[in-house]
C-alpha cells in the first residue's frame, strides 16, 4: 500500500486565500440580493388587494341597488362578504408591508403619522401569530356564513369547515404559545 501523500501548500498562499475570499463574497452577495426576488410578489399581492377593492364597491353596490327587495340574512351575508373582504384586504397588507420589512428592505417612513404601530414590533414570529389570526378570523366568516346559509350546506361541508377553522386556531395559539416560550427563554 502507498503512504497518503499530503498535498503542498501553494507557493502563494495570500492569492488563493484572496481567490476563496472573493468568491465566497461575491456568492454571499448572490444570497443578500436575491432577496429582491421576493419584491415583485408582493407587487403582485398589492394588485390583487385592489382587485379585491373593486369586488367590495361591487358588493356594496349591489346591496345598496337591491335593498328593498333582499332579505334580513342575504343582509347579513352581504355584511359578512364585506368583512370578509376586509379581513382578506388586512391579511394581504400585513404580509406585504411585514414581509417586506422583515425579508426584503426597511421602509423609510420617517415621522409619517400614520406609520402603523405593529411595525415596530414586527418580526418573522409575530408576522406568523398575526397571519394565523387573520386566517382564523377569515375562517371563521366563511363558517359564520355556512351557518347562516345551513339549509344550503352539507353536514359534512359544515364538518369539514368546523375542522378547517379549529385547524387554524390550533395553530395560532400554538405559533403563539411558541413565540411565548421562545421570548421567555430568550429573557432568562
Amino acid at each position: 500500500m502507498k503512504p497518503h501523500r499530503i498535498a503542498h501548500a501553494p507557493k502563494n498562499p495570500g492569492r488563493a486565500d484572496r481567490a476563496l475570499e472573493a468568491v465566497e463574497s461575491a456568492f454571499e452577495w448572490t444570497i443578500f440580493t436575491s432577496r429582491w426576488i421576493q419584491a415583485p410578489i408582493y407587487g403582485a399581492l398589492i394588485i390583487a388587494a385592489l382587485g379585491y377593492a373593486v369586488k367590495s364597491v361591487q358588493e356594496v353596490w349591489h346591496l345598496v341597488t337591491h335593498f328593498a327587495g333582499i332579505t334580513e340574512s342575504q343582509i347579513m351575508l352581504a355584511i359578512l362578504s364585506l368583512v370578509d373582504i376586509s379581513m382578506v384586504a388586512n391579511l394581504v397588507n400585513m404580509v406585504v408591508i411585514g414581509g417586506y420589512v422583515t425579508f426584503v428592505s426597511k421602509i423609510d417612513f420617517g415621522e409619517h403619522r400614520d406609520r402603523p404601530d405593529w411595525l415596530a414590533k414586527i418580526n418573522a414570529n409575530t408576522l406568523k401569530i398575526k397571519l394565523a389570526g387573520a386566517l382564523a378570523g377569515i375562517s371563521a366568516i366563511h363558517l359564520l356564513k355556512s351557518f347562516i346559509e345551513i339549509a344550503n350546506k352539507t353536514s359534512h361541508e359544515l364538518m369539514w369547515q368546523s375542522i378547517v377553522h379549529g385547524v387554524f386556531l390550533a395553530s395560532m395559539i400554538f405559533f403563539a404559545l411558541s413565540d411565548y416560550i421562545q421570548s421567555k427563554t430568550a429573557a432568562h
